[in-house]
């Protein structure tokens, strides 16, 4: 199994719905483990570095007024296969759409408001792990529980 790093974006309706800690506890449930976290406003040019290939599409202005309109949790999870396993417990982009017991299908209505982003695939978690997080704010560390999760 690939160890790998994830970011995931606890979006601003999430933190102000005061549904930040069950998005993390359903996030963490899986075993993958918390390397970074900090809460924190994006700024506009941070947004533009995330979402840099939507600008110019109709949705750019709006995901950007969003993503920067409140606190977000940022948080860097690892683990084996951390961004597949992280996309499901997320659930497709559009609630409508997602599956009971996803993230996003329990706790969102709108996709413009669906609660949580994580990174799509191992080039945009390098990326985007990288615009959060400085190398000094990732830890390495071993759970006691480690043994019980991964083979």
């Amino acid at each position: 199994m690939a160890h790998e790093k994830t970011l995931i974006l606890v979006k601003p309706d999430a933190v102000q719905r005061g549904i930040a800690g069950q998005v993390i506890d359903r996030l963490e449930r899986t075993g993958l483990r918390i390397a970074g976290m900090k809460l924190l406003q994006i700024s506009e040019e941070l947004a533009a570095e995330h979402y840099g290939e939507h600008v110019g599409k109709p949705f750019y202005p709006g995901l950007v007024e969003f993503i920067t309109s409140g606190p977000v949790v940022a948080i860097c999870l690892a683990g084996p296969n951390a961004i597949s396993i992280s996309r499901k417990v997320m659930g497709t982009t559009n609630p409508a759409a997602a599956a009971a017991g996803t993230v996003r299908g329990d706790l969102a209505l709108d996709i413009g408001r669906n609660v949580i982003h994580g990174s799509a695939n191992e080039a945009d978690a390098a990326r985007e792990v990288g615009l959060y997080f400085n190398d000094d704010e990732l830890l390495d560390y071993t759970r006691a529980i480690d043994g019980w999760v991964v083979e």
